[in-house]
């Protein structure tokens, strides 16, 4: 049985306004997050999705009313880092509190001098594209004890580092893509433009050491109950649109685009 999904709208009204011009636009020389995201919420109110839109620390940033549905917001600069991305205390996973959460990426000239500028190009993808475990809750956790005196607290504040769809496929560089599970349902505004397949690794990360008087970190592993599951999902682009097919990046070139492991 195929699922539909709002996303589908957002994306469409995206591209409608890439191609008449609307711009991104700073509120000031001094915001350097929010821009992208008011542009994208301009978005969701032209495909006449209801929303919440939560904290700016909140996640996702907006969540849909009548569906359980919300969207996280990642703009880039371009040129710049466009093969990864921080995430502070939020592992990216399609499902959180019941919500499927998509994720929309938007580039932009990171060497623009004027307040007003265009999307250079755009991705909304299921988060599940970029993670599919949803059993992982995130929680900070601290100690007492440390330093000469033993009064010290040491928190574990972990950040997340995530790939984008960037870097895990070819073909979404200067386009306008959306990428869904497979098992999703489009409507005749779409056609297909790539199958991608992401495969399970064979071992899960499932906790770590760290040695304060050698600062060395240490994962432990366990088996992954489903090394080799596949997860298929479709790219789609709007019909007419020009550019080439969309296609996975091998797991090693994506391991090679990201930053490298510190120590």
């Amino acid at each position: 049985m195929s699922t539909k999904t709002r996303a589908t709208d957002l994306f469409a009204a995206c591209c409608e306004a890439i191609a008449n011009g609307v711009l991104i636009k700073k509120e000031s020389r001094q915001d350097k997050e929010f821009h992208f995201q008011n542009w994208l919420q301009d978005r969701i109110e032209d495909a006449g999705i209801q929303y919440d839109q939560a904290g700016r620390n909140s996640y996702p940033d907006f969540t849909s009313v009548n569906e359980p549905e919300g969207f996280e917001v990642k703009g880039l600069g371009w040129p710049g880092r466009e093969a990864s991305y921080d995430s502070n205390s939020r592992v990216p996973t399609g499902l959180h509190n019941g919500r499927t959460v998509f994720y929309a990426f938007g580039r932009y000239p990171s060497d623009a001098t004027e307040l007003e500028y265009p999307v250079v190009d755009l991705v909304i993808c299921h988060g599940d594209f970029i993670n599919a475990n949803h059993d992982y809750t995130h929680q900070n956790k601290s100690f007492r004890g440390f330093g000469s005196y033993g009064d010290l607290l040491v928190r574990d504040r972990k950040m997340y580092v995530a790939p984008t769809p960037y870097a895990l496929t070819h073909g979404a560089t200067g386009q306008r893509t959306l990428i869904l599970p497979a098992d999703y349902e489009v409507d005749d505004r779409f056609e297909c433009v790539g199958t991608l397949v992401r495969t399970e690794t064979k071992d899960l990360i499932e906790g770590y050491e760290f040695n304060l008087t050698t600062n060395v970190l240490t994962p432990k592993t366990s088996p992954n109950p489903h090394s080799g599951m596949s997860h298929t999902f479709k790219a789609y682009r709007l019909k007419g649109a020009l550019g080439e097919p969309v296609s996975m990046v091998s797991a090693e070139k994506v391991k090679d685009a990201l930053p490298p492991v510190e120590g």
